[in-house]
């Protein structure tokens, strides 16, 4: 696996975020702010890699600073990581506004399927939405699928996106004019169309369980009609793997903005789009059920499945 912490800095893991791989007549405010995206979710992927060693070196695997609900868990690495990701955004846009989990600065925005749309009025002031760490309980037990996400919304809708997996040594970053991206290669979503044909993946309601029983039986109605259903328990990288077309459709009962915003932002870029589970635009700010897949028609099929 790759190690931020070990790799010497002659030899990183990821091009290095300076590194255009794009024309350079492009919209200078979204080259700008994409390098920011991409420096602020490498910066927590550097927490994540030095706490992992430490987790690993010292066998405390379970702790954490504060009980965040049942299976779910807030340790330091968390704190750190949102510090990290944070004095990025405020050193590089002391203006913008900021959506944490851990702490916000303040932020309503939203979008639609495919980044059009918007159930409230939206501003045209930047919200960055971070998450700084997503899958904290594979993280703790050493579980290779945990991310750090950042996502910006801008007119209610997320138009840029970065993730960072230092387990696995991939990044995914998008923005509008530079496309959608898996470290140097450009990524787009599956072509395929049918459900029949087509790999799932999914989120458990493990912070609702009186939902659970509504899953199940969506789960059953899904599963007998598709090649297979895939939990891994990070919907940043579910969302990653969907623009990349290792995954053709996703849903989630309820997710929060932090989870989305920047699997969103790279799946438009990578020509996938998402809606509310019953077609409805779904508000990045509020979060909730999540239907996303590679296109219009094989969301269409698997909405007929959940609703």
């Amino acid at each position: 696996m790759a190690n931020l912490a070990r790799l010497p800095r002659s030899n990183p893991p990821f091009p290095a975020p300076e590194r255009s791989v794009a024309p350079t007549d492009l919209d200078p405010d979204w080259t700008e702010w994409l390098l920011t995206a991409r420096r602020s979710a490498d910066a927590a992927a550097e927490v994540h890699a030095r706490w992992r060693d430490r987790l690993t070196r010292s066998g405390l695997g379970g702790a954490a600073v504060r009980d965040k609900g049942h299976a779910d868990f807030v340790s330091k690495v968390d704190l750190e990581a949102e510090e990290a990701a944070l004095a990025v955004i405020r050193e590089r846009h002391p203006t913008h506004r900021i959506l944490a989990e851990e702490s916000s600065d303040s932020g309503d925005s939203g979008s639609g399927c495919g980044g059009g749309g918007s159930a409230e009025a939206p501003t045209r002031t930047p919200l960055w939405i971070v998450d700084p760490l997503d899958g904290t309980t594979n993280f703790l037990h050493g579980h290779p699928m945990f991310c750090a996400s950042v996502g910006l919304v801008v007119d209610g809708r997320p138009e840029v996106g970065a993730v960072t997996a230092v387990a696995t040594g991939e990044r995914w970053w998008a923005a509008p004019g530079h496309g959608a991206y898996r470290n140097d290669e450009r990524i787009r979503v599956s072509g395929v169309e049918e459900l029949g044909s087509a790999l799932v993946g999914t989120g458990f309601p493990f912070k609702r369980l009186a939902e659970l029983p509504r899953y199940l039986e969506e789960f059953g109605r899904v599963l007998p009609e598709c090649t297979g259903v895939r939990r891994g328990g990070s919907a940043a990288l579910d969302l990653c793997y969907l623009a990349q077309g290792s995954l053709d459709a996703f849903w989630e009962g309820h997710l929060s903005s932090w989870d989305i915003a920047g699997g969103l932002a790279i799946l438009a870029q990578a020509g996938g789009c998402w809606s509310r589970p019953d077609g409805r635009p779904l508000t990045v700010a509020d979060g909730g059920p999540v239907l996303a897949a590679n296109g219009p028609a094989l969301r269409a099929e698997l909405r007929e499945r959940l609703v």
